[in-house]
C-alpha cells in the first residue's frame, strides 16, 4: 500500500491510497465518518429563558455546534472510571452561557458559550442561536463529553469523505505536460508520458485534457485498486488527524478480530429453525392468540371427524 498526499490545509486533506480494493477503502471512509471521538454538548441545564426559542430546539441548535476536540486529555464516558451521570472533568467540560438583551434586539452566537477548559471552543464564533428582543435572556450550563458519530451524527468530525478511483491515461509527453499545466488541480503526472486524474470536474474542464477522451470515456481508464481520498473536517480536528486516528481504530478492530479468530472465540452455530406445532384448527393462525376451536357438523369443511373409543 502506498499513500501520497495531494494537497492539505487547515480543514481538507486529499490524499491517493494505492494497492487496497474498495472494501478497505470504504471501512477507512467509515471509520472517519463513525468512530473517531469528537466532543458534542450532550447535556443542558437551563437557568432562565425567556427568548422565543423554546428549551428543546435551543438545545438542539448548541448540540450540533462542532466544538474543538482534546483527544490526549479527555476520554470516552465509557472509558472512564467515574460512573457519573454528568461525567467528571476527566471525560466532560462545562461550557456556560449567559446573554441578556438589554434596551435593544440581541444575537445569540456559540461565541457566547463560555468553557471550563479554553482549550474545548466553538469551532466558530458565529453560530446563531437565537435572537432576543429587549428584557429577554437565556443562562444555561452545558456540558460536552466524547462520543462517534455512530450514536449521533453530532460527533462525527467530517463534514465531507468520499473517495473515488484514480484513472490513468497515457499519452505523448508534450500533450501530458500541457493537461498538467491546464489543470494543475485536476491531475498529476506520474510518468512524462502518464497523467492520474484525481479530480473529475477539474479534468473536464482542461480543453487538453478533454481532448484525451474523444473515443471512450474516463471510466475506461480507472484503476480498482487506487482511490482519491478527500476529507474535510469540521473544525473538531485536523483533517490529517482525523486520517491517522481513523486508521489506529482499524487496525484495532483489525487486531482485535484476529485476537478472537485464533482463540476459537467464534459464534454459536445458528440451529435449523423449529416452527411451532398446529394444535387443532382454529379461527386465527398461530401467534394472533388463544382462540376457541371450530364448531360444526361432523363432515362439515373445517370441522375434526369424531372417533370412539374403539376407532370407529
Amino acid at each position: 500500500m502506498k499513500v501520497t498526499v495531494l494537497s492539505l490545509n487547515e480543514d481538507t486533506i486529499k490524499f491517493i491510497v494505492d494497492g487496497v480494493d474498495t472494501a478497505f477503502a470504504n471501512a477507512l471512509r467509515r471509520t472517519m465518518v463513525s468512530e473517531v471521538p469528537t466532543m458534542a454538548i450532550e447535556d443542558i441545564f437551563y437557568y432562565d429563558n425567556t427568548s422565543v426559542v423554546p428549551d428543546e430546539v435551543l438545545a438542539h441548535r448548541i448540540g450540533l455546534v462542532p466544538l474543538k476536540t482534546d483527544l490526549e486529555h479527555y476520554r470516552l464516558p465509557s472509558e472512564c472510571d467515574c460512573d457519573a451521570d454528568l461525567g467528571c472533568p476527566k471525560c466532560r467540560v462545562t461550557l456556560s452561557l449567559n446573554v441578556k438583551a438589554e434596551d435593544e434586539r440581541k444575537t445569540v452566537y456559540s461565541g457566547d458559550l463560555v468553557p471550563v477548559d479554553p482549550a474545548i471552543t466553538p469551532v466558530s464564533p458565529y453560530i446563531p442561536l437565537a435572537k432576543l428582543a429587549s428584557g429577554q435572556s437565556v443562562s444555561l450550563e452545558a456540558y460536552a463529553q466524547l462520543g462517534k458519530g455512530h450514536n449521533h451524527t453530532k460527533w462525527s468530525p467530517v463534514a465531507m469523505a468520499i473517495y473515488q478511483n484514480a484513472a490513468e491515461i497515457k499519452t505523448d509527453a508534450a500533450t501530458a505536460a500541457k493537461c498538467a499545466e491546464e489543470s494543475p488541480k485536476g491531475v498529476v503526472l506520474s510518468k512524462k508520458d502518464t497523467i492520474k486524474v484525481v479530480d473529475v470536474q477539474a479534468f473536464n474542464r482542461s480543453p487538453t485534457c478533454a481532448s484525451l477522451l474523444k473515443e471512450g470515456s474516463l471510466k475506461d481508464h480507472m484503476k480498482g485498486d487506487e482511490f482519491v481520498f478527500t476529507v474535510e473536517s469540521t473544525g473538531a480536528l485536523p483533517p490529517e488527524r482525523i486520517v491517522s486516528e481513523a486508521v489506529k481504530i482499524l487496525n484495532a478492530k483489525l487486531e482485535e478480530l484476529k485476537r478472537k479468530v485464533d482463540a476459537g472465540e467464534l459464534h454459536e452455530e445458528i440451529k435449523d429453525f423449529e416452527a411451532p406445532t398446529e394444535v387443532g384448527r382454529r379461527l386465527y393462525s398461530i401467534g394472533s392468540g388463544e382462540f376457541e376451536e371450530e364448531e360444526g357438523e361432523e363432515g362439515a369443511a373445517g370441522s375434526e371427524p369424531k372417533y370412539d373409543e374403539q376407532g370407529n
